[in-house]
Protein backbone atom coordinates (compact mmCIF):
# COMPACT_ATOMS: atom_id res chain seq x y z
CA UNK A 1 0.00 0.00 0.00
CA UNK A 2 1.57 3.61 -0.80
CA UNK A 3 2.03 5.80 1.60
CA UNK A 4 -0.17 8.54 2.56
CA UNK A 5 0.55 12.16 1.06
CA UNK A 6 2.61 14.31 3.26
CA UNK A 7 0.26 17.41 4.68
CA UNK A 8 1.35 20.76 3.45
CA UNK A 9 1.80 23.37 5.90
CA UNK A 10 1.09 27.22 4.94
CA UNK A 11 3.04 29.83 4.13
CA UNK A 12 4.28 32.83 6.38
CA UNK A 13 1.81 35.25 6.34
CA UNK A 14 3.61 37.51 3.34
CA UNK A 15 2.14 40.99 4.67
CA UNK A 16 4.90 41.45 7.39
CA UNK A 17 4.01 44.69 9.25
CA UNK A 18 5.69 46.69 11.48
CA UNK A 19 5.09 46.67 14.95
CA UNK A 20 3.45 49.92 17.50
CA UNK A 21 6.95 50.10 18.73
CA UNK A 22 10.85 50.43 17.57
CA UNK A 23 13.07 47.50 19.00
CA UNK A 24 16.40 48.49 19.96
CA UNK A 25 19.60 47.87 18.33
CA UNK A 26 20.75 44.03 18.38
CA UNK A 27 16.99 43.13 18.82
CA UNK A 28 17.44 39.18 18.47
CA UNK A 29 14.82 36.43 16.88
CA UNK A 30 16.42 33.24 19.12
CA UNK A 31 14.37 30.92 16.89
CA UNK A 32 13.75 30.78 13.15
CA UNK A 33 13.79 28.41 10.66
CA UNK A 34 14.88 28.43 7.09
CA UNK A 35 13.00 25.79 4.35
CA UNK A 36 15.16 25.38 1.08
CA UNK A 37 14.85 26.52 -1.38
CA UNK A 38 14.13 22.83 -1.99
CA UNK A 39 16.15 22.74 -5.69
CA UNK A 40 19.03 23.74 -3.86
CA UNK A 41 18.33 22.27 -0.37
CA UNK A 42 16.49 19.06 -0.95
CA UNK A 43 13.69 18.32 2.25
CA UNK A 44 14.64 14.80 4.02
CA UNK A 45 12.89 11.91 2.76
CA UNK A 46 12.09 10.54 6.30
CA UNK A 47 9.90 14.33 6.60
CA UNK A 48 6.35 14.08 8.45
CA UNK A 49 5.43 17.42 5.99
CA UNK A 50 5.59 19.56 3.17
CA UNK A 51 7.03 23.06 3.92
CA UNK A 52 6.37 26.21 1.48
CA UNK A 53 9.72 26.96 0.85
CA UNK A 54 10.88 29.71 2.96
CA UNK A 55 14.57 31.32 2.08
CA UNK A 56 16.94 33.50 3.99
CA UNK A 57 15.74 36.46 1.77
CA UNK A 58 12.37 35.90 2.61
CA UNK A 59 13.34 36.09 6.62
CA UNK A 60 15.68 39.28 5.92
CA UNK A 61 12.42 41.16 4.54
CA UNK A 62 10.96 40.48 8.03
CA UNK A 63 14.03 41.66 9.68
CA UNK A 64 13.81 45.08 7.59
CA UNK A 65 10.41 45.32 8.28
CA UNK A 66 10.02 44.48 11.95
CA UNK A 67 13.27 46.39 13.53
CA UNK A 68 14.86 42.74 14.69
CA UNK A 69 18.69 43.00 13.82
CA UNK A 70 20.20 39.31 15.06
CA UNK A 71 18.81 36.11 14.37
CA UNK A 72 19.48 32.00 15.83
CA UNK A 73 18.22 29.82 13.11
CA UNK A 74 16.96 26.25 13.95
CA UNK A 75 17.89 23.77 11.36
CA UNK A 76 13.99 22.38 10.66
CA UNK A 77 12.65 18.59 11.01
CA UNK A 78 12.43 19.16 7.60
CA UNK A 79 15.85 18.85 6.62
CA UNK A 80 16.44 15.89 9.26
CA UNK A 81 20.44 16.36 9.73
CA UNK A 82 21.25 18.11 7.31
CA UNK A 83 22.15 21.79 8.16
CA UNK A 84 23.20 23.59 4.47
CA UNK A 85 20.28 25.66 4.95
CA UNK A 86 21.07 27.20 8.05
CA UNK A 87 24.67 27.42 6.99
CA UNK A 88 24.00 29.53 4.09
CA UNK A 89 21.69 31.78 5.89
CA UNK A 90 24.63 32.51 8.37
CA UNK A 91 26.96 33.14 5.77
CA UNK A 92 24.79 35.58 3.83
CA UNK A 93 23.94 37.21 7.44
CA UNK A 94 27.09 37.54 8.93
CA UNK A 95 27.63 38.10 12.36
CA UNK A 96 25.10 39.23 13.02
CA UNK A 97 23.27 35.33 12.61
CA UNK A 98 23.75 31.78 14.87
CA UNK A 99 22.78 28.63 14.11
CA UNK A 100 21.36 25.26 16.23
CA UNK A 101 21.93 22.42 14.16
CA UNK A 102 20.73 18.94 14.34
CA UNK A 103 23.31 16.12 14.66
CA UNK A 104 23.14 12.72 14.78
CA UNK A 105 26.28 9.83 15.10
CA UNK A 106 27.35 10.64 11.59
CA UNK A 107 29.47 14.31 12.83
CA UNK A 108 32.44 13.40 13.60
CA UNK A 109 35.17 16.23 14.96
CA UNK A 110 35.79 17.55 11.51
CA UNK A 111 31.90 18.04 10.77
CA UNK A 112 31.10 19.04 14.24
CA UNK A 113 34.23 22.01 13.95
CA UNK A 114 32.98 23.20 10.64
CA UNK A 115 29.43 23.84 12.11
CA UNK A 116 31.26 25.51 14.71
CA UNK A 117 33.19 27.72 12.15
CA UNK A 118 29.76 28.09 10.25
CA UNK A 119 28.20 29.91 12.99
CA UNK A 120 26.09 27.18 14.86
CA UNK A 121 26.34 27.43 18.80
CA UNK A 122 24.48 24.09 19.68
CA UNK A 123 22.19 21.84 19.15
CA UNK A 124 18.70 20.79 19.35
CA UNK A 125 17.12 17.52 20.61
CA UNK A 126 13.45 16.33 21.03
CA UNK A 127 12.00 14.07 23.71
CA UNK A 128 8.62 13.70 21.73
CA UNK A 129 6.59 11.05 20.43
CA UNK A 130 5.69 12.69 17.72
CA UNK A 131 9.65 13.86 16.69
CA UNK A 132 13.01 12.05 16.20
CA UNK A 133 14.77 11.67 19.29
CA UNK A 134 15.37 9.50 22.41
CA UNK A 135 16.48 9.84 25.83
CA UNK A 136 18.89 7.09 24.93
CA UNK A 137 20.09 9.19 21.57
CA UNK A 138 20.55 12.51 23.69
CA UNK A 139 22.75 10.63 26.17
CA UNK A 140 24.95 9.22 23.46
CA UNK A 141 25.59 12.98 22.20
CA UNK A 142 25.65 14.69 25.34
CA UNK A 143 29.48 14.30 25.15
CA UNK A 144 29.91 16.26 21.80
CA UNK A 145 27.89 19.57 23.89
CA UNK A 146 30.21 19.43 26.98
CA UNK A 147 33.68 19.24 24.61
CA UNK A 148 32.50 21.87 22.65
CA UNK A 149 30.81 24.28 25.19
CA UNK A 150 27.69 24.30 23.04
CA UNK A 151 23.97 24.60 24.19
CA UNK A 152 21.18 22.17 24.39
CA UNK A 153 17.61 23.21 22.90
CA UNK A 154 15.33 20.71 24.45
CA UNK A 155 12.46 20.66 23.02
CA UNK A 156 9.69 18.68 25.15
CA UNK A 157 5.87 18.80 25.65
CA UNK A 158 4.84 18.86 29.42
CA UNK A 159 4.17 15.22 29.84
CA UNK A 160 8.06 14.74 28.57
CA UNK A 161 9.43 17.28 31.14
CA UNK A 162 7.52 15.49 33.96
CA UNK A 163 8.62 12.06 32.86
CA UNK A 164 12.20 12.85 31.66
CA UNK A 165 12.09 15.49 35.14
CA UNK A 166 15.22 13.90 36.73
CA UNK A 167 16.95 13.35 33.78
CA UNK A 168 16.69 16.70 33.14
CA UNK A 169 17.64 18.19 36.64
CA UNK A 170 21.09 16.39 35.94
CA UNK A 171 21.86 17.82 32.15
CA UNK A 172 25.57 18.92 32.18
CA UNK A 173 25.53 21.84 29.80
CA UNK A 174 23.64 24.81 29.30
CA UNK A 175 19.93 23.63 28.23
CA UNK A 176 17.45 26.01 26.90
CA UNK A 177 13.76 24.56 27.28
CA UNK A 178 12.02 25.11 23.94
CA UNK A 179 8.39 27.09 23.53
CA UNK A 180 8.11 27.24 27.83
CA UNK A 181 8.06 23.01 27.20
CA UNK A 182 5.18 23.63 25.46
CA UNK A 183 2.73 24.07 28.20
CA UNK A 184 -0.73 24.79 26.91
CA UNK A 185 -2.64 28.47 27.74
CA UNK A 186 -5.84 25.76 28.26
CA UNK A 187 -3.86 24.36 31.20
CA UNK A 188 -2.96 27.52 33.28
CA UNK A 189 -0.20 28.47 34.33
CA UNK A 190 -1.05 25.62 37.69
CA UNK A 191 -0.66 22.69 35.26
CA UNK A 192 2.37 20.85 36.74
CA UNK A 193 5.05 20.93 34.35
CA UNK A 194 4.71 25.12 34.29
CA UNK A 195 6.05 25.07 38.17
CA UNK A 196 8.21 22.48 37.61
CA UNK A 197 9.64 24.81 34.61
CA UNK A 198 10.11 27.67 36.93
CA UNK A 199 11.98 25.26 39.54
CA UNK A 200 14.03 24.64 37.19
CA UNK A 201 14.82 27.98 36.05
CA UNK A 202 16.47 28.96 39.92
CA UNK A 203 19.26 26.88 38.26
CA UNK A 204 21.78 29.21 36.06
CA UNK A 205 22.07 26.31 34.01
CA UNK A 206 18.70 26.35 32.43
CA UNK A 207 17.20 29.19 29.89
CA UNK A 208 13.95 29.41 28.74
CA UNK A 209 12.28 30.53 24.87
CA UNK A 210 8.95 32.75 24.90
CA UNK A 211 8.33 31.11 21.09
CA UNK A 212 5.61 29.61 19.20
CA UNK A 213 2.70 30.79 21.19
CA UNK A 214 0.28 30.53 18.38
CA UNK A 215 0.88 26.66 18.75
CA UNK A 216 0.23 26.26 22.62
CA UNK A 217 -2.24 29.17 22.62
CA UNK A 218 -6.32 28.42 23.34
CA UNK A 219 -6.82 31.23 21.31
CA UNK A 220 -5.99 29.85 17.80
CA UNK A 221 -8.06 31.91 15.59
CA UNK A 222 -9.03 34.71 17.61
CA UNK A 223 -7.92 38.18 19.00
CA UNK A 224 -8.56 39.84 22.13
CA UNK A 225 -7.82 43.47 22.18
CA UNK A 226 -6.24 43.52 18.53
CA UNK A 227 -3.75 40.73 19.70
CA UNK A 228 -3.49 37.22 19.12
CA UNK A 229 -2.76 34.77 22.33
CA UNK A 230 -2.97 37.07 25.11
CA UNK A 231 -3.82 33.48 27.13
CA UNK A 232 -0.16 33.13 27.33
CA UNK A 233 0.71 36.31 28.92
CA UNK A 234 0.97 35.19 32.47
CA UNK A 235 3.28 32.73 31.33
CA UNK A 236 5.75 34.74 29.97
CA UNK A 237 5.74 37.17 33.28
CA UNK A 238 6.11 34.21 35.48
CA UNK A 239 9.34 32.52 33.86
CA UNK A 240 10.23 36.53 33.41
CA UNK A 241 10.30 36.87 37.05
CA UNK A 242 11.90 33.43 37.87
CA UNK A 243 14.81 33.74 35.50
CA UNK A 244 14.96 37.53 33.91
CA UNK A 245 18.35 37.50 32.88
CA UNK A 246 17.41 33.55 31.13
CA UNK A 247 14.67 34.44 29.28
CA UNK A 248 15.02 34.64 25.53
CA UNK A 249 12.15 35.49 22.67
CA UNK A 250 11.57 33.96 19.65
CA UNK A 251 9.50 34.36 16.32
CA UNK A 252 9.40 30.46 15.24
CA UNK A 253 9.54 32.23 11.66
CA UNK A 254 7.83 30.92 9.14
CA UNK A 255 5.54 28.87 11.41
CA UNK A 256 6.26 25.24 10.63
CA UNK A 257 3.64 22.65 11.69
CA UNK A 258 0.78 25.14 10.75
CA UNK A 259 -2.24 23.48 8.29
CA UNK A 260 -5.37 25.18 9.59
CA UNK A 261 -5.89 28.89 8.49
CA UNK A 262 -5.60 31.50 10.83
CA UNK A 263 -2.70 29.58 12.84
CA UNK A 264 0.43 31.89 11.28
CA UNK A 265 0.86 34.67 12.99
CA UNK A 266 2.25 37.93 11.69
CA UNK A 267 5.80 39.27 13.01
CA UNK A 268 4.16 42.40 14.10
CA UNK A 269 1.49 40.87 16.11
CA UNK A 270 4.36 38.97 17.75
CA UNK A 271 6.24 41.83 18.63
CA UNK A 272 3.18 43.92 19.93
CA UNK A 273 2.42 41.13 21.80
CA UNK A 274 6.04 41.48 23.57
CA UNK A 275 4.86 45.11 25.03
CA UNK A 276 2.42 43.32 26.75
CA UNK A 277 4.15 40.43 27.97
CA UNK A 278 7.03 42.91 29.00
CA UNK A 279 5.71 46.83 29.69
CA UNK A 280 9.11 47.58 31.07
CA UNK A 281 11.73 48.89 28.11
CA UNK A 282 14.38 47.98 30.08
CA UNK A 283 13.15 44.70 30.37
CA UNK A 284 12.71 44.31 26.84
CA UNK A 285 16.15 45.29 25.92
CA UNK A 286 17.61 42.63 28.50
CA UNK A 287 15.54 39.70 26.37
CA UNK A 288 15.14 40.70 23.06
CA UNK A 289 19.68 42.30 23.30
CA UNK A 290 21.60 41.18 26.47
CA UNK A 291 20.05 37.83 26.90
CA UNK A 292 20.88 36.49 23.24
CA UNK A 293 24.02 38.66 23.42
CA UNK A 294 25.64 36.60 26.40
CA UNK A 295 24.44 32.86 25.46
CA UNK A 296 25.55 33.21 21.56
CA UNK A 297 28.47 35.39 21.67
CA UNK A 298 27.39 38.33 19.98
CA UNK A 299 29.41 41.11 19.89
CA UNK A 300 27.63 44.50 21.52
CA UNK A 301 25.08 46.11 20.19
Amino acid sequence: MANPPLRVTLPPDPNTRAPKWKLPPGACDTHAHVFGPPDVFPYAETRKYNPPAAPVEHYMNVMKITGLSRVVFATPTAHGYDNRSIADAIAKLGGCARGIANIDESFDDAALDALHEAGFRGARFHLMDDRPGSLEFLTAHLPVLVKRDWILDLHVDPKDLLHHEKYIRELPTVTIIDHMARCRGADGVDQPAFPLLLDLLKDDRFWVKVCSLNKVSKLHKGEVDGLPYLDMVPFAKAVIQVAPDRVLWGTDWPHSNVFKPGGVPNEGDLLDLLVEMIPDEAMRHRILVDNPARLFGFEAA
